[in-house]
């Protein structure tokens, strides 16, 4: 349990009471009226305890906390804590304690000797907490005992610096105040691997520069001064001279081959290896974290930004280094032949320095605002691409139209912010460093008129600063790049580091075999706090039995079975299969056991045969055959134009709902599980089709622990036993003749449902 502030500490001891005895608490930001003040819940095992603040209400709330006035200039300030009124009530005269949800808040309310009053309020902030000393409540009334990761607290989902929420749940890194140098310095740790590649890189690179700076000493000083005139070493040498300068212009060339080649290597290492991590990374993530984003954003971010990264490594480090030893190296040669007018070169350059300080921050918000249009385009993309027969059966393709151009619009005008800043700022500092050429050629020729200066020393310089502009050209543009590249970095660090909410221990157990053995008892499970969509449910299916799971759409069907293959985590209760708790399993013993056969069929793109071998790719021929004819799959696959090798999924051929459905009962033969969960399994699906998939699933249950969940009931008749859901509990249990006679919830949606079939037989008739 977190720390009790020192003001609840000192207030409990005012009135004789200790820290000690707080089982849990938490704060609630709001009044009733709707303003803003603390008030604390301090939940004991004798009493549910009301501190609240004798401060004056704040109309608004930051971040930070409580603000007093919008015009006031100190309205960033807290409220004043003080003094402090306390209420305490008996558990023993507590009916119940519950949360009411609200717009972005909740309260918490109390039900004593018949009667219900707000005791107090929060903002959805609190909402977690709230859900949990409800809970505590419930156990300290009934006696129960309180498990100690019952009161472990999760780590807070704000920033201690500026108090912004953090987007990702588990994954302390605040965008507002994250530092950039940081996720630099990251990004070099994943340098290492290529370290071999950057250094053969950045070593011809050099070298290319190396022999390239002789050539303007040879083409100035060397050729005009002692070749042409007659001085020097090369007095009269022009053909030796000539030929140096081609000699050493061929090796630059070769260099610049050399390391042109390896990036062309590296770069496709870097990329492939920077998109199999996303990819991997996004692997391990839990189902809630994909249906939480949208398909194109996350395919921005394999595609893109992997790409963006892969610049990072291969063209921007290495060059980097480069240039900026070619801008050390040109300088130091210019202030060799003359200090003088090497200053006043440079002395545009704090402008540029300047300019790039201001422009860096904006350019890295503009490159974010950038990488949030196209992924929303691309998700639209994505999204009508997937439902374009939604779209066309309600003939909406004009409007899908204009919400693309809409998204494409709003992508096009943060596109042209970027440009238009980079098409400002960019000429403004070209032309901020190309000033210095201007005055070599007017201060040189003064001097050379003066006899301070000869021309080929000129000529000289004006080479040496020309090359100078290409590598402080790219230091202009560094900023572009480099606010590209962290902007991208910090969005694959978002995957990367992102905590999946179902996650493995590290001592899980490994199941070699299952016996299908399942208890659920009394769960609780909701998608959002104080949302509960299943509520104390329990069940135990016993090793082969097939369990019927029945009741109205919503009643949390679904959401149970999920749970017991856990692609979530039970908020209460637990459920064990063999006696061990799913959550002490390693995640791929338990899903190799567990075999799903749902509703919604997908179907990879790829061979009937792959799809029928992906439960198990190691499988022969004869299997996938065996599981197919099972299935009852066979005879219509031997008719297809390629049989078991006809393509199927994206741009192959089209299957029925019905041949979907066999194929997967086929994968799910191969599975082989010991525990098979059918979820809607022959919903939608005509009565010819449906027989032939109830006898093919009729096979598939022989020696199973079967858990089905069926709107049409006469598919679940020969269940061992039944449970019959409404509204997130068990409502009734039995076999079907059990419940018949009961004539309660089970009767009457049999009874609808055989009333339905008469109706629509007789529409058929």
């Amino acid at each position: 349990m977190r720390t009790l502030p020192n003001e609840m500490v000192t207030v409990l001891a005012q009135n004789r009471r200790t820290a000690d005895e707080i089982v849990y608490w938490m704060v609630c930001d709001r009044t009733t009226e709707g303003s803003f003040v603390d008030t604390y819940l301090l939940l004991s095992r004798e009493s549910l305890t009301m501190v609240s603040s004798g401060g004056q209400p704040s109309q608004e709330k930051n971040y930070k906390g409580f603000v007093r006035k919008q015009k006031d200039k100190a309205s960033l300030k807290t409220v004043s804590s003080g003094p402090w009124t306390m209420e305490s009530i008996r558990l023993d005269q507590l009916d119940a304690v519950s949360v009411v949800n609200l717009v972005a808040s909740g309260m918490i309310v109390v039900k004593e000797e018949g009667k219900e009053k707000v005791v107090a309020a929060f903002t959805n902030e609190h909402m977690s907490r709230a859900a949990k000393l409800t809970t505590l409540f419930k156990k300290l009334k009934n006696n129960e005992e309180i498990d100690s990761q019952e009161l472990a607290e999760e780590e807070s989902a704000s920033c201690p610096k500026c108090g912004m929420i953090y987007p990702d749940k588990g994954r302390k890194v605040c965008p507002k105040c994250i530092k950039k140098h940081a996720i630099f310095t990251r990004l070099l740790s994943f340098a290492g691997k290529y370290k071999v590649s950057i250094f053969f890189i950045v070593l011809f690179m050099l070298l290319n520069s190396g022999t390239g700076l002789v050539i303007p000493y040879l083409q100035g000083t060397v050729l005009f001064d002692q070749a042409l005139g007659g001085e020097g070493t090369f007095a009269g040498k022009i053909g030796l001279v000539v030929l140096l300068i081609v000699a050493f212009r061929t090796l630059s060339l070769l260099f610049g081959v050399f390391f042109g080649m390896i990036i062309a290597k590296t770069a496709a290492l870097v990329s492939f290896d920077l998109k199999s991590s996303v990819f991997s990374s996004m692997q391990r993530l839990s189902l809630n974290f994909f249906q939480r984003k949208q398909t194109g954003q996350l395919m921005t971010r394999v595609n893109n930004d992997a790409t963006e990264l892969q610049y990072f490594f291969v063209d921007g480090l290495s060059y980097f280094i480069v240039n900026a030893m070619n801008i050390i190296g040109i300088t130091a040669i210019l202030l060799v032949m003359d200090w003088k007018l090497t200053l006043l070169c440079f002395l545009p350059l704090p402008i540029v320095f300047y300019i790039v300080r201001k422009v860096f921050p904006r350019l890295w918000r503009l490159s974010w605002r950038r990488h949030r249009k196209v992924s929303a385009l691309n998700s639209i993309i994505s999204d009508t691409i997937r439902g374009t027969r939604v779209v066309k059966a309600f003939g909406k393709e004009q409007q899908e139209i204009e919400r693309f151009q809409k998204a494409n619009l709003s992508f096009s005008h943060a596109e042209q912010t970027v440009n238009k800043m980079g098409g400002t700022v960019f000429p403004v500092l070209n032309l901020l460093t190309q000033t210095g050429g201007i005055l070599i050629w007017a201060f040189g020729g003064w001097m050379v008129m003066k006899d301070q200066f000869t021309f080929g020393q000129v000529l000289t310089f004006v080479n040496y600063m020309y090359m100078l502009y290409g590598p402080i050209q790219f230091m202009n543009n560094i900023v572009n790049w480099w606010s590209h590249c962290m902007s991208a970095a910090q969005r694959i660090f978002e995957i990367q580091d992102a905590v999946p909410e179902v996650a493995e221990k590290m001592d899980a157990v490994e199941l070699t075999e299952m016996k299908g053995d399942i208890v659920v008892r009394n769960v609780v499970f909701g998608y959002e706090p104080n949302k509960a969509i299943l509520k104390e449910v329990s069940m135990h299916a016993k090793p082969g039995q097939m369990i019927g799971v029945v009741g109205h759409s919503g009643a949390g069907k679904s959401t149970l079975v999920n749970l017991i293959s856990r692609l979530y985590d039970v908020n209460e209760g637990e459920i064990r299969i063999d006696g061990i708790n799913v959550k002490d399993m390693t995640t791929a013993s338990l899903r190799k056991h567990i075999g799903i056969v749902s509703q919604d069929v997908y179907v990879f793109s790829g061979s009937i045969a792959e799809n029928i071998a992906y439960a198990d790719p190691e499988c022969t021929v004869d299997d996938i055959i065996y599981a197919a004819k099972i299935a009852n799959a066979h005879d219509y696959i031997e008719k297809l134009p390629d049989g078991y090798d006809t393509i199927i999924g994206t741009g192959g051929y089209n299957l029925s709902g019905g041949e979907k459905q066999r194929l997967s009962i086929a994968r799910a033969i191969l599975h082989n599980p010991k525990v098979l969960i059918l979820d809607e399994a022959t919903a939608s699906l005509d009565t010819e089709t449906e027989l032939q998939i109830q006898e093919a699933l009729d096979s598939l249950i022989k020696g199973r622990t079967t858990i089905a969940i069926a709107h049409r009931l006469s598919t679940l008749r020969n269940a061992d036993y039944l449970l019959v859901m409404d509204h997130g509990k068990v409502v009734e249990a039995g076999t079907h003749d059990e419940l018949m006679a009961k004539e309660g919830t089970y009767h009457g949606l049999v009874k609808k449902h055989d009333e339905a079939l008469k109706m629509k037989e007789v529409v058929i008739a």
